[in-house]
């Protein structure tokens, strides 16, 4: 570490921090570890969830059918999110561990492991994707636009999904190396990228013709794949924290193993709750296509909202990592519970605006009536107990962060899949609520997962999990 950094006025340090400065997060007052950790983790994920509403805003000009594909095709991008997320939440525990223990080696292993894993898994859906695009969405009940128009966006998302697990993944390396800011700067001109990109190839723009829907997955994978070049530069290049060899480049099958068996859990954890929103979503395209809609405007809603208080989560699964690598429980302990305060107090915030804003926010991105009443009776209904996706979100970091991913997994299970899906169903289609059933079961089941989670981690045994 600069030890003349931390004498600095705090401001000085943040933007040291963000031009990838070196600290000593296992050393520096805890306060500034967690504000130095998180601020560039807040910029990158909200530049990805950016992305996510202007893409949203651009596709909702070309109709509910159009938007309705988006959310079809999603159900299946989930599983590439499931993948990616999962595997980033092991990786970034391994990455955070070795660097505790300042085993400069075991991490780029590692890293390089990890990097070749993600190849392996992101094999089988690119081949359904490019091969079988309108009966995946057939199965999720698509309307005859999205079976005859829309399935290209399928087949370039889910073709080339190995670069958005890449993504994820090697972010994961930079951030558990304590390298965040990296991963802040790789996505920040990844996602500008694609947003330049989005209006010319969906509307066109000289010689560029339109392609509608279609053009939003290329400008997708057009921005995401120059991120992932700029990755793997910097991955050979060296950043401060972590460097790769070509010596480095060759399968340990042993290190394979165990870095899958780490990621297991955050890989099954990520993938019930994709897979139970999956289900979700197929309860509502049987209700109809404007309810799929409005589900999808939402959850681009939440997802830009929610992305600080992950920035601050994630900070906690590096700290957490770090500083049990270092023999520090208690300050692992005391950094995850400083951050659930912050990411309660701006959750509260938010929520005061969803409940009087429901509406504005849904005009954003379609001026469908129907489209708008569902979505902003969604967002209303969520207001209610919001703040508690900050303390689910950093106590499931903490464990994932501790290399504790199966306890997270149970929970999931439990709660996603034993609760909320049957309760949905239930209140959708037995009791008849149609959509508003769907929403209250959501927001009943992750109201007590986040108040579950919160005692589980209360009770310190994530302290003693070895990775």
């Amino acid at each position: 570490m600069n030890t003349t950094q931390t004498q600095k006025p705090f401001y000085s340090q943040i933007f040291a921090a963000l031009k990838g400065e070196e600290f000593d997060y296992t050393e520096i007052p805890l306060k500034k570890s967690i504000w130095l950790l998180s601020i560039p983790m807040i910029i990158e994920l909200m530049m990805e969830s950016t992305f996510a509403v202007v893409d949203m805003y651009f596709v909702g000009q070309l109709g509910p059918s159009a938007v309705s594909t988006v959310g079809l095709t999603e159900i299946y991008i989930y599983l590439i999110y499931a993948i990616g997320y999962g595997m980033a939440m092991g990786v970034t525990a391994i990455i955070a561990r070795r660097t505790g223990e300042k085993d400069t080696k075991g991490a780029q292993n590692s890293a390089v492991q990890s990097i070749l894993l993600a190849f392996i898994l992101s094999l089988p859906l690119a081949i359904a994707g490019i091969f079988f695009p309108q009966q995946l969405l057939g199965l999720m009940g698509a309307d005859d636009w999205a079976l005859n128009n829309g399935y290209p966006f399928m087949q370039w998302m889910l073709g080339t999904n190995v670069i958005i697990t890449l993504l994820f993944v090697i972010n994961s390396i930079f951030r558990g190396a304590g390298d965040a800011v990296i991963a802040m700067w790789v996505l920040l001109i990844s996602n500008l990228i694609n947003i330049a990109l989005d209006p010319i190839l969906i509307f066109g723009l000289g010689p560029i013709p339109a392609m509608g829907l279609e053009g939003a997955a290329k400008a997708t994978v057009i921005g995401r794949g120059i991120g992932v070049l700029i990755q793997f530069y910097l991955l050979f290049k060296g950043s401060r924290h972590i460097r790769l060899q070509w010596n480095y480049i060759k399968a340990d099958l042993k290190l394979m193993i165990h870095i899958l068996k780490t990621c297991l859990g955050g890989i099954g954890q990520m993938f019930i709750g994709m897979l139970a929103w999956a289900f979700l979503q197929r309860i509502l395209s049987d209700i109809g296509t404007n309810a799929v809609a409005a589900s999808t405007i939402v959850i681009r809603i939440m997802m830009f909202t929610l992305m600080p208080a992950w920035g601050f989560s994630n900070a906690a699964a590096t700290l957490v990592g770090q500083n049990l690598g270092a023999e520090k429980p208690d300050r692992a302990e005391k950094s995850v519970w400083q951050i659930g305060i912050y990411n309660m107090i701006f959750l509260i915030v938010v929520s005061i605006f969803y409940f009087f804003f429901n509406e504005e926010l849904m005009r954003i991105f379609t001026d469908d009536p129907e489209v708008i009443r569902i979505g902003a009776e969604w967002i209303q209904i969520l207001s209610y107990s919001y703040f508690l996706y900050g303390w689910w979100m950093v106590s499931v970091q903490a464990f994932n962060g501790a290399g504790d991913t199966i306890t997270p997994t149970w929970i999931n299970f439990i709660f996603f899949w034993l609760i909320q899906l049957p309760l949905a169903y239930l209140m959708a289609i037995f009791f008849n609520w149609s959509y508003s059933g769907v929403f209250w079961a959501v927001l009943i089941s992750e109201t007590a997962i986040g108040i579950f989670t919160l005692y589980l981690f209360s009770r310190g045994k994530w302290k003693n999990y070895k990775v």
